[in-house]
């Protein structure tokens, strides 16, 4: 069963995305196009007006390339084709390469944009539309994405980190020291991706694969030399003009203006450099001082003055890496891609880059928040409906949801505030005689109040107890349900793992595909029957 909330409703998403899901016209001069399928009419204009048939032919070429020496699954291999077409365009989403898909929300992210894919298709069959997961091989921080959690347990691949992007990380020792400890009911995709890779970007895009495969979802690594060729132009204007700081400072200012925080920090020179240790380290411009004329390698000794630094971007741009900032641009100038899919702090920092775009000359696409989702298993949905809860109230705080199973119980509402009040009123007059006979017992009197409401208060909380103790079997299993529908409070999507549900409901990922709906931008409650 599906259902849909607004989400404005679960209380766990950030104001940003709830204006921008209403609309609000303060948000409005930070993006392109509304994501509504009339929209991509022109979204698809303006992309195929500036996309030339050089930047496909470079994509595709490393695409195949990339898929060596097994070869794409035959759906991939037929959306690799199509992008042969200046008809052909692409939904993208990207993530980190979090150990065996991280949270759901990655799950999540892949399927919004298939599905979106497919609606474009329906509304545009003149055009072809091809799902892309840009895999964020270039990202360093490996703290981030070097653990998951399935069934309470938390799973760690302990690697010898070089502070370098992680997809040229080896999986040397991966499989003892991480898959062995799994479940057996894990599927052998799981470990297949990982045995027969040599670096976790390897080992994540045929994890991909296995899981969207059918659907051709076509995985992206840019850490590659040939398609770093595209960043040319863009590294000469940035080292030169600097001109990605200035933008997103500006945009800045007006965002906090109309009541908004930026979500990313921009920097001088939004770029990073790969040492020849394989570190991936910042540029600073004039970090040293008087040491150095332009700019340094963070950590390193390099010193580049600007015209050396020009040159090797034009000799060597696979040596150099975006950052945060203008990721999303070096996305743009290689796929002919007309919308991002992403999470809620995803969008908060699009908002930040129309700017940026517009200063390298890159069309902005339009920017969708991802489908979020609630899975409710049968077994769950049975305590549920046993408790006298329906899924849109599991949503409120507990102790709204115990007051509620208490009423349905019969459980006295316990409220000592009439007494309290009247206690008040008696000591109040006690204190009035006081200042009028002795106003030295004053202070005496308040005392003694402070004290006699406080015990009262005591004594509320005890018998509050007594009450709840009689139905405490299902405040425990309330608080139980609740606790693994929101784990640690938060949503499900955040913590929990695709295996814990696909190990009992293989059909999981085809039931988000049906029940998704990526242009509603509603939150999702899937119940299974």
């Amino acid at each position: 069963m599906v259902q849909t909330i607004s989400y404005a409703e679960t209380g766990s998403f950030s104001g940003l995305l709830t204006d921008y899901i209403a609309q609000k016209p303060a948000l409005a001069p930070f993006y392109n196009r509304w994501p509504a399928l009339e929209n991509f009419a022109a979204q698809i204009e303006e992309k195929q007006a500036s996309y030339a048939p050089e930047a496909r032919k470079r994509l595709v070429a490393a695409l195949r390339d990339q898929y060596l020496p097994e070869g794409p699954q035959p759906n991939i291999s037929a959306n690799i084709q199509l992008l042969e077409r200046e008809t052909t365009f692409t939904v993208t989403t990207g993530h980190q390469l979090n150990l065996l898909t991280g949270p759901l929300y990655f799950i999540y992210k892949i399927v919004s944009a298939i599905k979106l894919s497919r609606q474009l298709k329906e509304k545009y069959p003149q055009y072809d539309f091809v799902p892309v997961y840009w895999m964020a091989t270039e990202d360093h921080d490996f703290a981030e994405i070097n653990h998951f959690s399935l069934f309470g347990k938390t799973y760690s691949w302990d690697a010898a980190n070089t502070g370098g992007p992680v997809g040229r990380l080896l999986l040397d020792g991966f499989a003892e020291q991480l898959l062995s400890q799994l479940p057996p009911e894990v599927p052998a995709a799981f470990h297949k991706a990982y045995t027969e890779s040599k670096t976790l970007a390897e080992a994540t895009r045929r994890l991909a694969d296995a899981l969207f495969g059918e659907f051709g979802l076509v995985t992206l690594d840019a850490d590659r030399s040939d398609l770093k060729q595209a960043l040319t132009p863009l590294l000469e204007k940035e080292i030169g003009e600097q001109v990605s700081n200035a933008a997103v400072q500006a945009t800045n200012t007006r965002l906090t203006a109309a009541g908004y925080k930026p979500q990313v920090y921009s920097r001088p020179i939004n770029l990073f450099f790969i040492t020849d240790e394989g570190k991936r380290e910042r540029l600073e411009p004039d970090a040293n001082g008087a040491d150095c004329v332009e700019v340094t390698v963070r950590n390193t000794a390099r010193c580049h003055s600007q015209e050396e630094l020009l040159a090797l971007a034009r000799q060597h741009p696979e040596q150099f890496s975006p950052n945060v900032v203008l990721r999303p641009v070096y996305q743009e100038i290689l796929l002919p891609n007309l919308v991002y899919i992403g999470g809620g702090a995803e969008v908060a920092y699009w908002f930040q880059l129309k700017d940026v775009f517009a200063a390298f000359g890159v069309p902005f696409p339009i920017v969708l928040p991802r489908n979020s989702a609630e899975y409710i298993s049968r077994a769950n949905a049975g305590k549920l409906k046993k408790l006298g809860l329906t899924w849109r109230e599991i949503f409120r705080p507990l102790p709204e949801l115990k007051k509620q199973v208490g009423a349905a119980l019969g459980q006295e509402e316990i409220s000592l505030k009439d007494q309290q009040q009247a206690l008040a009123t008696a000591f109040q007059q006690v204190q009035d005689v006081a200042q009028r006979l002795d106003p030295t017992l004053v202070k005496t009197v308040a005392a003694e109040a402070q004290k006699a409401a406080a015990g009262l208060a005591g004594l509320e909380k005890r018998l509050s107890k007594a009450a709840e103790n009689k139905h405490e079997t299902a405040y425990t299993q309330l608080t139980a349900l609740k606790d693994k529908l929101f784990p640690g409070g938060a949503l499900q999507e955040r913590s929990e793992n695709v295996l814990s549900i696909l190990i009992n409901n293989p059909n999981f990922i085809k039931q988000l595909l049906d029940a998704f709906e990526p242009l509603a931008l509603e939150f999702t409650v899937l119940e299974e029957e």
